[in-house]
């Protein structure tokens, strides 16, 4: 797994960031049985940053938590067969799967984790596993979805080992 990451804005998250972010791509990829190596990339950044791609990708004016853009469209979520028909999903130097892209905006990482009365590292890693899943598939529009998306991501933190 490759996880390509970056970070800009003048506030840090009192964590080893990239460390914990390679521990919760890997864990929530192995709930999900993804069967190839993947890549994906992470941007921690600022509420203000976070709110001109919300306005650009989805017309809401406003910041969000966590902004996830996947590659692909899976016809059933968190499964890979689909892919066997495919190379133009893997990057052609690894031989990876790329996923897509995670942007994260601290300053709500804060605010959440003090709101929800639990920690920041509960928070950035659930952020993290609620994107892996919209990578592969996973959506949140249907309450049928919803419900299948927030058991899977319980799932995965109870795996890390990550509770409130």
């Amino acid at each position: 797994m490759t996880l390509y990451f970056d970070e800009e804005g003048e506030i840090t998250l009192p964590l080893k960031c990239l460390e914990l972010a390679e521990k919760v791509v890997e864990t929530a990829l192995d709930a999900v049985n993804c069967p190839y190596e993947a890549q994906v990339s992470l941007l921690l950044t600022m509420n203000a940053q976070i709110q001109d791609m919300n306005t650009e990708f989805r017309g809401i004016a406003k910041p969000t938590d966590v902004l996830s853009f996947p590659m692909l469209e899976y016809p059933v979520p968190g499964e890979f067969d689909f892919l066997e028909e495919r190379d133009d999903c893997f990057d052609p130097e690894t031989g990876e799967l790329t996923l897509g892209d995670i942007i994260i905006s601290k300053e709500k990482v804060i605010a959440q984790a003090n709101e929800y009365g639990h920690s920041i590292l509960r928070e950035y890693a659930f952020l993290i596993v609620h994107s892996i899943l919209h990578l592969v598939g996973y959506d949140h529009m249907e309450e049928d979805e919803r419900r299948t998306m927030e058991t899977k991501q319980d799932e995965i933190m109870d795996v890390l080992n990550i509770i409130r």
